[in-house]
């Protein structure tokens, strides 16, 4: 049967299991496949696994005990492979590169950080910066524009709001990669000019917390920062 994989730690983990459930339905039962230095904690894997709330929430609950314990290396929602052979094979021969991660992320927690700015406020605020922009909006308001000016003030407003995110998203990195251990920028989706993940040592939370506190209070209410976090270091694996 099939092996569904949540999580690969050290071996001197103390891998507390107890009252927590496997993917699956009925869920199926959690146990671990060891090595000399690595173990990985497994499941049967149902015929059919789909992000369904009940079997994302059993995933989420294996990482946050195990992490509550200890440094894991979370593997993403729906990661299977054949038998617990392969998975000791793989414990084996990655040994060195897995360990040498679970270092890296020992007594570090994620926070992802989503940010964007209320589009209209962005817009008056070109608007009142550039002259050209004005000019060519006070044209095409006149009624005695040309067919172009529309196009040109587009295109104008188009690379004014690019250069104005990146600025905004460079000023919100430099301010917070100083309290992280490491960082990870994803494709910024929707408004959103900024999507990013922070591995925070547990220590310097606080810290972090403070300061993108005090950031969103400076940005003012025009922007829209959305912290998540304490998670799984799924974004450092």
């Amino acid at each position: 049967m099939a092996v569904y994989v949540y999580s690969i730690v050290l071996t001197t983990h103390p891998q507390r299991l107890d009252g927590l459930n496997g993917v699956g339905d009925p869920p199926a039962t959690l146990r671990t496949v060891h090595t000399e230095k690595l173990s990985a904690v497994v499941s049967d894997a149902p015929k059919e696994l789909r992000p369904k709330r009940r079997d994302l929430g059993a995933h989420q609950a294996v990482q946050e005990q195990l992490m509550a314990d200890g440094t894991v290396l979370p593997l993403q929602f729906g990661f299977t492979t054949t038998d617990d052979e392969a998975v000791r094979t793989v414990l084996e021969d990655r040994a060195d590169e897995f360990s040498e991660r679970l270092r890296a992320l020992e007594g570090c927690v994620e926070y992802h950080l989503k940010a964007a700015q209320d589009e209209n406020a962005m817009l008056r605020q070109i608007l009142q910066e550039s002259a050209e922009a004005r000019e060519l909006n006070d044209a095409i308001r006149s009624g005695s524009s040309s067919p172009e000016l529309p196009l040109a003030l587009g295109e104008l407003v188009s690379q004014e709001v690019q250069a104005r995110q990146d600025q905004l998203a460079a000023g919100v990195l430099d301010a917070l990669r100083g309290f992280a251990r490491e960082e990870r920028s994803s494709q910024a989706t929707g408004n959103d000019f900024l999507s990013v993940s922070f591995l925070v040592e547990r220590d310097n939370e606080k810290s972090f917390l403070s300061e993108e506190q005090g950031l969103a209070k400076e940005l003012g209410e025009d922007f829209d920062l959305r912290l998540l976090g304490p998670l799984p270091a799924y974004s450092f694996v």
